[in-house]
């Protein structure tokens, strides 16, 4: 029976695993919100990230949230190459970029994904760690440690980011190369590198939030499928290149899916991101953090 208590049970889920959606679509709020780029492959490299924290956590005992750093540089240089290769093979033509663009990290997601079967198979993976599988008591409330721990990274990694695109002169470069790469020519500076340097760093934030994904629950080749929308109704909820926003916008989500899924069952939950998706197109297009072009 539906009850206040479990009203008050379901935001509070539904705040931490809203900030865990916010860790999970930082990179994608800098890839697809400040440099344009269709990164439809943004969730399989985040699996793939899940899949690496694993690895080093079965065969070294690695604690997840340290493989999670120790693979950050590899995704770095991931991200460099991907940007690259984008580059070269479609932005540098011109026109029609973004919809080939998209096709082409659709094959890029394609390719993870088998990959990560015909190395690990289909079953799901998990990792092991002192603080999974417990939970802190807050009266009634039972709030799993594993949701606190995707709270304080993802808080974490948000200020980290947004430190640095606000007060580094690389950071600045990125925020002015989504605005006028003419003007970012004109000071000396090459906007390409600046978007490769870009790109890189939104693929590195997939290590940590890669180990959050799979410290928060088991997961599978096939995953990235299931935050496609997620990522990507946070990131145009939030507004194209708003980091603070991003974050917001997540636990707008993770609250309504909680809520949902508490009052109407599981199968409903993943149609939610879809539905505000639409909505805030249909209502914002700019988002609720962005401004009026």
């Amino acid at each position: 029976m539906f009850s206040l208590d479990l009203l008050l049970d379901a935001v509070v889920i539904g705040v931490l695993l809203g900030c865990f959606y916010g860790a999970v679509s930082l990179g994608l709020s800098v890839s697809f919100g400040l440099l344009d780029v269709p990164h439809v492959a943004h969730p399989a490299f985040l699996v793939l990230a899940s899949y690496a924290v694993y690895f080093l956590n079965e065969n070294y005992a690695v604690d997840p949230l340290v493989a999670g750093l120790l693979i950050t540089p590899i995704f770095f240089l991931l991200g460099l190459a991907a940007y690259r290769l984008y580059y070269e093979t479609f932005e540098k033509r011109g026109s029609d970029a973004s919809v080939r663009g998209i096709a082409f990290f659709f094959g890029i997601a394609f390719i993870i994904e088998v990959l990560i079967i015909l190395q690990f198979g289909v079953d799901q993976r998990s990792v092991t760690a002192s603080y999974i599988g417990k939970a802190w008591r807050l009266g009634d409330i039972r709030v799993p440690y594993r949701l606190l721990v995707a709270f304080a990274v993802a808080t974490a990694l948000t200020m980290l980011l947004t430190l640095y695109l606000s007060r580094t002169f690389m950071g600045r470069a990125i925020r002015a190369v989504a605005q006028d790469q003419e003007a970012l020519r004109l000071m000396g500076a090459n906007p390409i590198k600046v978007k490769q340097w870009a790109f890189g760093i939104a693929t590195a934030v997939l290590g940590i939030a890669g180990a959050l994904l799979i410290i928060v629950a088991p997961v599978d080749p096939t995953l990235d499928r299931a935050y496609i929308g997620r990522t990507f109704c946070v990131v145009v909820m939030a507004g194209l290149g708003s980091l603070g926003g991003t974050l917001v916008a997540a636990i707008i989500l993770g609250v309504a899916e909680s809520i949902v899924l508490t009052l109407f069952g599981a199968s409903w939950a993943p149609a939610i991101s879809f539905a505000m998706l639409l909505g805030i197109l249909a209502v914002r297009p700019q988002g609720l953090f962005g401004r009026r072009s």
